[in-house]
């Protein structure tokens, strides 16, 4: 296979790339016709970095660690390899000892395996290969009927998969590839102890992909404890939301903050922007009681948390992107794996604890080229909150004073600064948000996401993304 795509040289180095060259397409990663077929359906030609980074080294058989902002097409990077490496399995046959697993897919939460399991039908389906999704909060029984019917390609998360493997209708004996996607926060909900089990049933002699948005140290020591000499690509700055983020703080009291929900909703319709966004929580009862407040106020809003079922879930997120919903209140659930075209705004009501999750929260706009808002209401007491995050993301976030008639805020850390002007009036509220200084990276090199397929057996809730070009 010849390709231009820019070599690394060191199968333990590091390579940055901000932007894909003109010349690769996917048509230079010599995948199989029929893969080829479903790439061009959806629509697209040139891939993001982070795919013509990963996927040449996927096909060669290396173990790869890849890193990546979220939204530049983190899913599509080892989907596609990994349909074009089994494909030499795929068989027509009825027999589910035909259908073997050869690929299993770990992720964190139920949405990101949603989405995962859509890339994957959406690639493989003008071949025999078969995909499918089991996550726990929904019954096992068509699950478990899936699984006997045999499926090459499986998307889990890992409580649900031990359950599977305990009932022996899940059988990992002969899995060439194993994939841990969004390791960090599979860690961060304690997952390790899972994750041992479910390695120590699959062979050796296999290749390991490791995916995630920060490459922290317990990342990297995951990844010497599961990977063999793995090749590490990283396109992008590492802890940095994208550049089609324009991010701003509000100091804001905690009392006061539902209020200043409202006004900043009522200030985009008057910009004649949409009022759609998702609003972060930290805690599940705080999410339910702020959705219920923002009704009250007459804003359509919905909750999405732990203790809600996969059904209401699902029923929630339709409704959020049909418009039924303006304003989706979320705990991190939502932070990571969903996926919503051309999501114009996040608001953080509060700060999270961990300053990752504020990224992985405003990453859910911006998303494929898109611009987006970020906003951040902060009380006092989260100062030392919104110190970590500047610290991780190395700069300082604008801080501006609320509009005037909007609940009293906290007097800011902008007001003493020496370039903040005498009297400042936000723009953030009074007129459409200046686009940030983007330059040719990969914000700009991306595509809207993926249509939605189908799969079996939860309906699909949220899109599934490539992140390419779309053909002239």
């Amino acid at each position: 296979m010849t390709n231009t795509v820019p070599e690394i040289n060191s199968p333990t180095g590091a390579t940055e790339s901000s932007a894909t060259p003109a010349t690769i397409t996917f048509a230079d990663f010599g995948l199989d016709p029929k893969i080829q077929k479903a790439v061009s359906e959806q629509g697209y030609n040139t891939p993001t970095p982070i795919q013509a980074q990963s996927i040449p080294h996927v096909l060669a058989g290396s173990d790869l660690m890849g890193a990546a902002q979220t939204g530049t097409g983190k899913t599509a990077a080892f989907v596609l390899p990994i349909i074009q490496k089994i494909l030499r399995h795929a068989s027509s046959s009825a027999s589910p000892a035909r259908h073997p697993i050869r690929a299993l897919v770990l992720t964190p939460t139920r949405e990101l395996a949603v989405q995962v399991a859509e890339n994957a039908a959406s690639y493989s389906k003008h071949t025999d290969l078969r995909a499918a999704v089991v996550y726990g909060g929904v019954d096992m029984k068509e699950q478990v009927a899936t699984l006997r019917g045999g499926v090459e390609i499986l998307i889990a998360t890992p409580g649900r998969l031990l359950d599977h493997i305990g009932s022996k209708v899940a059988n990992l004996s002969q899995v060439e590839i194993l994939v841990l996607d969004e390791a960090d926060r599979m860690l961060d909900m304690g997952f390790l102890p899972d994750l041992q089990r479910i390695i120590d049933l699959i062979p050796a002699q296999r290749q390991t992909l490791l995916f995630s948005a920060t490459f922290s140290p317990e990342i990297k020591k995951l990844a010497q404890s599961y990977l063999r000499t793995p090749v590490t690509v990283e396109v992008a700055r590492q802890n940095a939301a994208a550049d089609t983020v324009k991010q701003v703080v509000h100091m804001v009291s905690s009392a006061d903050k539902q209020r200043a929900i409202v006004k900043v909703l009522e200030a985009r319709t008057r910009q004649g922007l949409s009022r759609q966004c998702i609003i972060f929580t930290n805690s599940r009862l705080g999410c339910a009681r702020l959705a219920r407040s923002l009704e009250r106020d007459g804003i359509k809003a919905g909750a999405i948390h732990g203790d809600k079922s996969q059904g209401e879930r699902t029923l929630t997120l339709d409704a959020f992107k049909s418009g039924a919903i303006e304003a989706l209140v979320a705990t991190d659930v939502a932070a990571r794996g969903l996926d919503i075209p051309s999501m114009p705004c996040v608001i953080n009501h509060e700060l999270p604890f961990n300053a990752e999750d504020f990224i992985h929260r405003i990453g859910r706009t911006g998303r494929a080229g898109s611009k987006g808002d970020a906003i951040a209401l902060v009380d006092a007491s989260e100062k030392r909150l919104l110190d970590d995050i500047e610290k991780l993301m190395k700069r300082k976030l604008d801080i501006q004073p609320l509009p005037e008639g909007s609940p009293s805020s906290v007097p800011s850390r902008s007001s003493s600064r020496s370039d903040a002007p005498a009297k400042m009036s936000d723009p953030f509220f009074y007129k459409p948000y200046e686009p940030s200084a983007v330059t040719k990276s990969s914000s700009e090199t991306t595509n809207p996401e993926e249509k939605k397929v189908g799969i079996t057996p939860a309906r699909p809730a949220v899109g599934a993304l490539l992140g390419g070009f779309k053909k002239k």
